[in-house]
């Protein structure tokens, strides 16, 4: 089973294991290797330490995931929303009011299909219904079919919104995806908890 708690300053490094190795699978062929190779789960780590208070200031939410490969209380998963106006949160970020976004959803590479982003991305539905948010928004690597295809089956939709990041000076397009307060999803909920 797959549970999903709030995130403490003592899961950065498990975060960051699971962000760079996310990273690594995800986006091999769509950034650039040298981009990706020059990731280090110790630097992302303090950067995740160093932000972790001033995210919490900023009303954002960490959530990690944790038991689904057998090792009670190991970090699996990590997601990050908060409310789309969150200043830094990058190009077309400020929105219409009472809407949240999902900054980030990562899971170790070995467990993709075993339920644990479904577990993230409902628990993250759950925070943006009880902070009232009418839409959550999320950017995608546009070449990024999987993810695509996994927050299309969850009831998110591009919406026509686009922008490009660059890595080691190659631009790499982005699309926004929206999803409407009490859109349904489909298939069965994975078990969660938020300890």
């Amino acid at each position: 089973m797959t549970w999903v708690r709030e995130m403490v300053a003592g899961d950065a490094a498990a975060v960051s294991a699971v962000r760079v190795a996310g990273w690594r699978a995800a986006y091999a062929g769509m950034i650039p290797g040298a981009y990706l190779d020059a990731m280090s789960v110790e630097r992302d780590a303090a950067l995740r330490e160093e932000r972790f208070a001033a995210g919490r200031a900023a009303g954002l939410r960490d959530l990690v995931a944790v038991g689904a490969d057998g090792a009670d209380g190991r970090v699996v998963g990590w997601a990050c929303c908060g409310p789309r106006d969150t200043p830094g949160a990058g190009a077309g970020s400020g929105a219409g009011a009472g809407e949240g976004e999902l900054y980030a959803l990562y899971v170790r590479p070995d467990l993709l299909g075993r339920g644990v982003g479904r577990a993230l991305l409902d628990a993250v539905h759950d925070e943006a219904g009880a902070r009232g948010w009418g839409a959550l928004v999320l950017w995608v690597v546009e070449a990024n079919a999987r993810a695509r295809r996994f927050y299309e089956a969850a009831g998110y939709r591009a919406d026509g919104g686009a922008q490009s990041e660059e890595y080691d000076g190659v631009p790499v397009r982005e699309v926004r995806y929206r999803r409407a307060a009490g859109d349904s999803q489909s298939g069965p909920a994975t078990p969660r908890s938020l300890r």
